[in-house]
């Protein structure tokens, strides 16, 4: 009985349900349903082996696909760094929290949790996405 990735799953009773509504399944949640057939399915009458190699199979594409999603966003917030280190003893316009336009030059990076913020004309803790212009 293969796996269908976009049929309802549901939860055998006793059991807690992890996943909320909305919510995708990962390739933990795959390789436990996995198992789970694998142990529940009779002895006598053993499943298809090459249903069981298509969901091998699922399950590694899967997994890779998963591994290259955070490689790509790791890569993407490398070059947000880049970028914002880029802007140094540039001059540039920004927009201010309040709606108003300032400008200056970046003088700082700092690196939080959330991201690079900059500091330019002495103003801390702007966003490198309030950049609006470079000169």
């Amino acid at each position: 009985m293969p796996i269908d990735p976009l049929a309802p799953v549901t939860t055998p009773a006793g059991a807690s349900q992890a996943q909320g509504a909305g919510q995708i399944l990962g390739k933990d949640d795959f390789l436990k349903l996995l198992i789970g057939q694998m142990r529940n399915q009779d002895p006598l009458n053993p499943g298809d082996p090459s249903q069981q190699m298509a969901q091998l199979t699922q399950f590694s594409i899967l997994e890779q696909l998963t591994n290259l999603a955070q490689s790509s966003s790791a890569t993407a917030s490398n070059d947000y760094d880049n970028q914002a280190v880029a802007l140094l003893g540039k001059t540039v316009s920004y927009e201010q929290t309040d709606g108003t336009t300032g400008s200056g030059v970046v003088q700082h990076v700092d690196f939080t949790k959330d991201g690079p913020t900059l500091t330019i004309g002495g103003v801390t803790g702007i966003a490198p996405v309030a950049v609006t212009g470079v000169q």
